[in-house]
């Protein structure tokens, strides 16, 4: 079924409509007219249409940051369409998901990933916070499988549980618009800039340089992807799940994770982007009032870690 059938693509002037509402609310630094529904380290969700009272079916828009041509977005698509597929393959099941575009000033391009908003309460954290520990050991179970079936050298995920939701009983995948994927050489076939792009100039050669890797190679390695999860029990306050959930993933892992291992890994991974959202809005003020110029990203006011 094509996106349009499933009623995931804006018409032409709708998009429009939306590009404009987030330039607007860019400029003027006022987001109060944008039904924002979550911020990333990247880019933001907002709902369209942004009523619920328009005659229309609700989606969810993140908008990608701007690419220089519409070729380097044709890379970019390619390299969505073949994650997607690579997710299926792998027994991880994304929400159906769309990319479109549209024409910026300058010959640049922007893209939205178009997604059905889903049913209040369906991301896993909510679905966790009214379930009683020892009902999520199903759970748990088959976010290893999922993880383990797909994850390798060539293909990587972003396992945290914000990043999962459940509908109609069955696990869907989000996170899909940082398609991680690598060659037989170990290389990324995303455009890696687009990792960099939220950050400030002066700082993404030395991110490039000497954290990039390492922030991804742990997506491409099970355990890795594991602790990862853990570690995000403590950012959504459900830490009280880790007894129950450490000894069901060590289980599945030659090298067992401990639990000073899952603290650790959190405590540095929260300040690591903790620092880096204080250096975005540092350079959000400095674009703004020095520079006099449009910064390009939504930043949310505190991030809880």
């Amino acid at each position: 079924m094509s996106a349009a059938r499933a009623g995931l693509a804006l018409a032409p002037e709708s998009l429009e409509r939306l590009e404009r509402a987030l330039a607007e609310a860019l400029a003027s630094g006022d987001e109060s007219a944008l039904a924002v529904l979550g911020y990333g380290e990247i880019s933001c969700v907002v709902a369209w249409p942004q009523s619920q009272a328009e005659d229309a079916p609700r989606l969810a828009c993140k908008r990608l940051p701007d690419f220089e041509s519409a070729a380097s977005l044709d890379g970019y698509a390619r390299c969505f369409a073949d994650y997607l597929a690579r997710l299926e393959a792998g027994g991880v099941t994304p929400v159906a998901s769309h990319l479109q575009r549209l024409a910026r000033p300058g010959g640049a391009v922007a893209g939205w990933c178009v997604q059905p908003l889903l049913p209040a309460g369906s991301l896993l954290p909510d679905l966790l916070r009214a379930r009683a520990p020892d009902g999520a050991d199903a759970l748990i179970d088959e976010l290893v499988a999922r993880v383990h079936g797909l994850v390798g050298p060539r293909v990587g995920l972003d396992g945290q549980l914000s990043n999962w939701a459940q509908v109609d009983g069955a696990l869907r995948y989000l996170d899909v618009t940082t398609p991680m994927l690598r060659d037989a050489q170990g290389r990324e076939q995303l455009d890696t800039e687009l990792f960099l792009a939220s950050l400030p100039w002066a700082l993404r050669g030395l991110v490039r340089r000497l954290m990039l890797g390492a922030i991804l190679d742990k997506y491409y390695e099970p355990r890795g992807v594991l602790l990862d999860l853990l570690g995000n029990l403590y950012k959504e306050r459900l830490d009280h799940l880790l007894p129950v959930w450490l000894p069901r993933v060590n289980a599945t892992l030659e090298r067992a994770i401990k639990p000073e291992e899952v603290r650790a890994y959190y405590r540095e991974d929260a300040r690591m982007w903790a620092l880096l959202q204080r250096l975005r809005r540092a350079d959000r003020w400095w674009q703004r009032r020095v520079r006099r110029r449009v910064y390009p990203f939504l930043l949310p006011r505190t991030i809880a870690r």
